[in-house]
């Protein structure tokens, strides 16, 4: 069965709206880590149904919208935003019906949500940098490779650190 995140209408407009529409502009923005916010099953590990149980107490804060940080399947090398489809949320998280439930919940207390979209951050399991190693056509155009160094090509292109280990 094929389930969809669907974006639902507020039950009203925020109280923050300016006259030129930009709601944003004064709204106040709560950031949920979603891995660390709030563990609905005990397992160590925030997940979706914990920061839907929340919502009431955000909304009692004074919360306009609370921007998730990424929750789609990952491997998980970098917090998350690495990932590996968007289309679905890691099983770390929950599932696309906790998704649905978060938002509908997030809705009915008047607060909007904000979802961090990495699209520059892809996994190296997302099937379009699988498809760019595969020199699939048109696939490596979404990437910046260069060429290694050395005679043949087989040192690193630079040699910057990575923040996780090694150049």
């Amino acid at each position: 069965m094929t389930h969809e995140l669907t974006a639902l209408p507020l039950a009203s407009s925020s109280s923050n709206s300016t006259a030129s529409g930009g709601w944003w502009r004064d709204a106040v923005i709560y950031q949920v880590y979603v891995r660390s916010f709030a563990d609905s099953d005990g397992d160590g590990v925030g997940d979706l149904r914990g920061v839907r149980e929340r919502l009431p107490h955000l909304a009692r804060l004074g919360v306009d919208a609370v921007w998730l940080t990424p929750f789609y399947v990952s491997p998980q090398a970098d917090g998350g935003y690495d990932v590996a489809d968007y289309r679905a949320v890691d099983p770390l998280f929950g599932n696309l019906a906790d998704a649905d439930d978060l938002v509908r919940a997030a809705h009915e207390l008047n607060l909007r949500v904000i979802v961090d979209v990495v699209p520059n951050h892809t996994s190296e399991r997302h099937p379009w940098f699988r498809a760019a190693l595969a020199d699939e056509p048109g696939a490596r155009a979404r990437y910046l490779f260069r060429p290694g160094r050395g005679a043949d090509g087989a040192q690193p292109p630079n040699d910057w650190e990575s923040v996780f280990g090694g150049p």
